[in-house]
């Protein structure tokens, strides 16, 4: 029994050293934590910048494609077939109306010409020798020397010779007018593109065009509207359809060119289609530039931007405010208590560095726009105004 008892009392004394040891390994950990915790609560709050949504007036325009199309445009074509003498043009000269482009060999139209005058030399003598028979025939006749037909077909003659003087003038204008296309003028103002054909070939009406001929200024732009957007411009305008392209009270009409750069001209409203296209639900309206510096090139594709008459308040803040995550966009508010809140947002277009906000946030109210990555929402924040206010 003594034996068995004098076993059992190391036990408790074992216990009691493995319960101290856990405990200083528990204050071994504990201090650090309790330490890190404290200057966790003593740091400082995270500096950002922020700044004020403002409002602005803003005009605000709808974008659209459009195509420019040269307000002339043609192709020249030989009216008369002949050998092409000379060509008085380069390729993409700029000419001005009524310019020589083009000559074709007139020697044998010349002397179509000449053939011409001579028939009607002929016809007219010819004429001149009915209208005596005519005249020696109506005195016999008087005189009941001759019968009552020979001075009728001496009369019908007299009108056969001066049907024949008719014809014989009437080809001297169709070679004087085949002579007059063996030159090929500018029929308006333009830049000519290249020229297909070389000196000395064959050329004719049912030849391949010589050069395409357009006109770059004034130029048109051609645009489409849906039924909802051309009802909401006649009703802010006050028009009709018929009425809107001569109206003063039109929208401004500006286009981006296919760089990205905005054209610095205000084009005006000149035409508007009669009907809704059935396929495709719109209207095509035509606006006009004046297109001074040539960078709207016919055919070329551009956005289009029809401006609002009159400007509205908006709400805008930075770009550099604004995040986005799977619900959309959003941007971190800085509230009274200097604590962040995260706001999400319905945006509109952009106004330089700025972003209109049509949703979700007021005038005055605080964003950040530096130090985003290092504030989260619910936390507080040490918040100076950025140097730059937008809006100023």
């Amino acid at each position: 029994m003594s034996l068995e008892f004098n076993e059992l009392l190391p036990r408790p004394h074992r216990v009691v050293g493995a319960a101290s040891v856990y405990l200083a390994l528990i204050a071994c950990f504990a201090l650090p934590h309790a330490a890190m915790a404290q200057d966790q609560a003593e740091a400082p709050a995270p500096k950002v910048s922020i700044a004020a949504a403002y409002t602005e007036e803003i005009t605000e325009a709808a974008t659209f494609i459009g195509r420019a199309e040269a307000t002339d445009k043609v192709d020249i074509i030989a009216r008369v077939s002949g050998f092409l003498d000379s060509q008085n043009v380069e390729d993409g000269a700029l000419v001005k109306q009524g310019d020589l482009l083009f000559t074709i060999e007139p020697d044998l139209y010349q002397a179509t010409l000449e053939a011409r005058k001579a028939d009607l030399d002929r016809a007219e003598a010819n004429l001149e020798l009915a209208k005596v028979d005519l005249a020696r025939k109506e005195e016999l006749y008087k005189r009941e020397a001759t019968p009552e037909s020979e001075r009728d077909i001496a009369r019908a003659s007299e009108l056969v010779a001066e049907a024949e003087v008719k014809a014989a003038n009437a080809a001297i204008q169709q070679a004087e007018l085949d002579l007059s296309y063996t030159e090929i003028h500018a029929p308006f103002s333009g830049r000519i593109g290249r020229v297909t054909t070389s000196v000395g070939d064959v050329v004719g009406p049912t030849n391949p065009p010589l050069v395409t001929l357009v006109s770059e200024a004034p130029i048109y732009v051609n645009f489409s509207l849906n039924e909802k957007q051309f009802t909401t411009v006649l009703e802010q305008v006050g028009e009709n359809p018929a009425s809107l392209a001569e109206s003063n009270k039109s929208p401004n009409v500006h286009v981006t060119l296919p760089n990205g750069t905005a054209l610095d001209e205000t084009g005006e409203i000149v035409f508007v289609d009669n009907r809704i296209d059935p396929l495709t639900g719109a209207i095509t309206l035509r606006a006009e530039f004046d297109n001074a510096q040539r960078l709207i090139v016919d055919g070329a594709f551009v956005n289009v931007q029809i401006e609002a008459l009159e400007p509205t308040l908006q709400v805008l803040v930075p770009q550099a405010a604004l995040q986005r995550d799977q619900r959309g966009d959003f941007v971190l508010v800085v509230n009274d208590q200097q604590m962040v809140e995260q706001r999400y947002i319905t945006t509109g277009d952009t106004v330089g560095t700025a972003i209109i906000v049509t949703d979700g946030l007021r005038e005055g109210e605080s964003v950040i726009v530096e130090g985003l990555q290092r504030v989260r929402p619910g936390v507080a924040v040490d918040a100076v105004v950025a140097s730059e206010q937008p809006g100023e």
